[in-house]
């Protein structure tokens, strides 16, 4: 494997670090040439230290771009892997070119890197974002860099992180505070309490806020000194000003740029860090391996490496008070900052080394060519593009692609998806997929024409009692498909009402051309029958959802909390959706509280669509008697069925409120306000209340006293039920599986 690097090469500290050291570990297994933007330091540290570097240096963009792009090409290298604004630029361009696929390393939040300059932030700032847009996978160095990116619509598939590492078992030239103060004319005692911070002097590093603190320290701990090492001419002047005026110059001492890092971390006891965004910075590392306490703010991947008063402490940033508390304490604690600092060392070594930041490097370079070359064989990009009423903060529409996503990754991990939703940043974030705005039909368009294999996943999709335009539109993206070559399947759908001749002719004629067609229940079945459709594989299944694993007891336990749900009564759900006219709504509330009176129960509302469910039950509980409970925030799929499973019984309306009470084996008992809920009750054998236009208090009241009674019997039935529920939707997975893999 052939790996060219591109930086600018002015770096400095934590990214100069990984940079350098990753290279240098990188050149013990494969071939790895670095190219830098600038002659200087970067470059001349990079050669002495037996890295193959290159300068490209012409005063002409243009002309750095021509040269790199033949380096590249004559070089035969197997992936670029870019750093920084210039090198995400060239990068981006000479893929295009060159069809090599780029990976680029994300050191910092990208949109803090030029703070101090508004020039520089509107051209090389601006010109960074472009690139990194284009640029297909993205390494994180800490995870919570990795979350901002998915914040931020970066495409979660491929995204990494590669934890910084340094060497620890390398051999370190002893400095001692004598040799160290004489080199930079300290003239603190040798004895003091020495506090310490290694950053450029920079805004985000925010040095104010040390100093501050420095001025706290000293207030209780007249013994302490300060010193900063960090390069950064044009704010020095001013952080000494500002030490001045907060009367503590004779205490702190600038030393500039230290050559030696680790020089200056031997002679400190305590190490600070006070950005105000990082990645993962190599300076906690660097005094880690010294075992020197950290006090550090909140930023980047700390939080993954330091258990704030266990091995160091995390104050939020620009928390000036809490960071001299802490420093105050430690200070004055010889023996607590000497355990912190040993504690800190032994997990940094474990999961911080150079071998192992190495070893994941390595195995992203390998995942990147093994996904460059599946997609070269077939000029495909994504293995399944899904489409469904997603993104429209329906818990149970988002039950399903949950469901089928998950499905699938058990059966292959890894599978690249893309799915077409209102809400695709949300989409991305909460699934790990690609995702577009489903109404962008150029985008849908593209693609699908870059996937192998289409899935109009669950749902309701192939119906007119809602909206003509619904059915139109679900219909013309399968046609696009269908054009487009990409094998289609109708997964998992309930097919009907269509009322209208020319949407049922137009239905036949789309879903007669799919390879294969997979429908929730019987009655659907009989409508694809009906409508002449024969061609494709056609099938009866079950719901997805029905696979939906529920989430952790804890984390229930804290919805439950979070939203006033008591915990020592039985519970009545109830999932009630608008529908008609509201006239049922006072019958309902009768139900609930005739399950307060008559089982000592407490209701909680379960809307499974916001806002619309929540409105409707607000005004339920209005026209009640007792006390009763609505989930008031959106919850994840897996929440609402660990909420579902405390249940004794389910009241429900909305199909889902019923799947996931069938799914935790939850009596239930259904109001049917179209007949995809009265074919999923009779599918598991369960009552029905009746339509919502004929429903009556009384006797819903009395279906629910038999329920009560035989609740044990009938939770034995459903579990069998779904276990028979679970074999037909796994089998429908499978099926979709083996379309994709034909």
């Amino acid at each position: 494997m052939k790996v060219i690097h591109l930086i600018g090469g002015g770096d400095e500290g934590g990214a100069k670090s990984h940079v350098l050291q990753l290279i240098k570990e990188l050149g013990k297994h494969i071939e790895v040439t670095l190219v830098s933007y600038r002659k200087g330091k970067f470059h001349d540290d990079a050669a002495a230290m037996g890295i193959d570097a290159r300068i490209v240096k012409t005063g002409n963009v243009f002309l750095d771009l021509r040269k790199t792009l033949k380096l590249v090409k004559s070089g035969q290298y197997d992936v670029i892997h870019a750093h920084g604004a210039k090198a995400n630029m060239m990068a981006s361009i000479i893929k295009r070119i060159t069809g090599i696929p780029v990976v680029t390393t994300v050191h910092s939040d990208y949109h803090l890197d030029y703070l101090h300059s508004i020039l520089k932030r509107f051209s090389f700032g601006v010109i960074n974002m472009i690139a990194l847009r284009r640029i297909e996978y993205h390494i994180s160095v800490s995870s919570n860099l990795k979350e901002l990116l998915k914040e931020r619509g970066f495409n979660p598939q491929h995204l990494y992180t590669v934890n910084n590492g340094i060497p620890f078992d390398t051999k370190i030239p002893v400095c001692t505070r004598k040799e160290f103060f004489a080199r930079f004319n300290i003239s603190f005692p040798e004895n003091c309490v020495l506090i310490g911070i290694m950053a450029r002097l920079h805004p985000v590093k925010d040095h104010e806020t040390f100093l501050r603190a420095a001025a706290e320290v000293i207030k209780k701990n007249p013994d302490t000194r300060f010193l900063i090492a960090g390069p950064g001419d044009d704010l020095m002047p001013h952080l000494k000003q500002f030490a001045d005026k907060l009367g503590i110059a004779p205490f702190v001492h600038f030393t500039g740029m230290v050559d030696r890092p680790y020089d200056f971390f031997q002679v400190i006891d305590i190490n600070v860090l006070t950005s105000i965004s990082e990645g993962f910075p190599y300076v906690v590392l660097e005094g880690a391996r010294f075992s020197k306490v950290i006090v550090s703010t909140r930023v980047g991947g700390l939080g993954d490496l330091i258990e704030s008063g266990v091995n160091g402490y995390l104050v939020e940033p620009k928390d000036w008070k809490t960071l001299g508390k802490h420093l105050t304490e430690l200070s004055l604690d010889r023996e607590k900052r000497e355990k912190m600092g040993s504690a800190l060392k032994e997990k940094a070594e474990a999961e911080f080394s150079l071998r192992k930041m190495c070893e994941t490097q390595l195995k992203i370079y390998e995942t990147i060519l093994k996904i460059e070359s599946k997609n070269k064989d077939d000029s495909k990009k994504y293995d399944i593009a899904i489409l469904g009423y997603y993104g429209y903060k329906n818990s149970g529409d988002e039950a399903i692609l949950r469901s089928i996503i998950d499905s699938l990754r058990n059966i292959d991990s890894e599978l690249s998806f893309i799915v077409f939703s209102r809400k695709p940043r949300e989409t991305k974030k909460m699934y790990l997929v690609d995702s577009v705005n489903r109404f962008n039909l150029i985008k849908v368009f593209r693609r699908l024409k870059v996937s192998r294999l289409f899935l109009a996943g669950g749902g309701s999709l192939i119906q007119d009692n809602t909206s003509t335009r619904s059915i139109w539109y679900y219909l013309t993206v399968l046609n696009m498909a269908k054009k487009l070559s990409t094998k289609t399947m109708l997964f998992a759908n309930g097919i009907g009402p269509i009322k209208r001749t020319f949407n049922r002719h137009f239905a036949g004629k789309t879903l007669n051309d799919l390879q294969a067609i997979s429908l929730r229940d019987s009655e659907s079945f009989n409508e694809i029958k009906a409508m002449g459709i024969k061609n494709p594989n056609i099938y009866v299944t079950s719901d997805p959802a029905i696979l939906l694993e529920p989430a952790c007891k804890d984390d229930v336990d804290k919805l439950m909390k979070s939203e006033g749900i008591p915990s020592n009564k039985p519970l009545i759900g109830f999932s009630i959706r608008k529908w008609a006219d509201s006239s049922y709504l006072k019958q309902i509330a009768e139900v609930a509280d005739h399950c307060v009176e008559n089982f000592d129960a407490h209701p909680v509302f379960i809307p499974m669509q916001y806002p619309g469910d929540y409105e409707i039950s607000q005004a339920i509980r209005n026209r009640m008697e007792h006390p009763s409970s609505i989930v008031t925030k959106i919850y994840t799929p897996g929440l609402l069925l660990g909420l579902t499973g405390r249940f004794e019984l389910m009241v429900g309306m909305r199909l889902h409120s019923v799947i996931y009470a069938a799914n935790q084996c939850i009596p239930l008992l259904g109001l049917v306000y179209e007949p995809k809920v009265g074919a999923f009750l009779k599918e598991i054998g369960q009552p029905s209340a009746g339509t919502t236009d004929k429903l009556d208090s009384g006797s819903i009241c009395k279906q629910l006293d038999l329920i009560w009674r035989n609740r044990d019997k009938i939770r034995d039935e459903l579990c069998q039920s779904k276990k028979r529920l679970k074999i037909m939707a796994e089998a429908n997975v499978m099926i979709a599986y083996r379309l994709l893999k034909d």
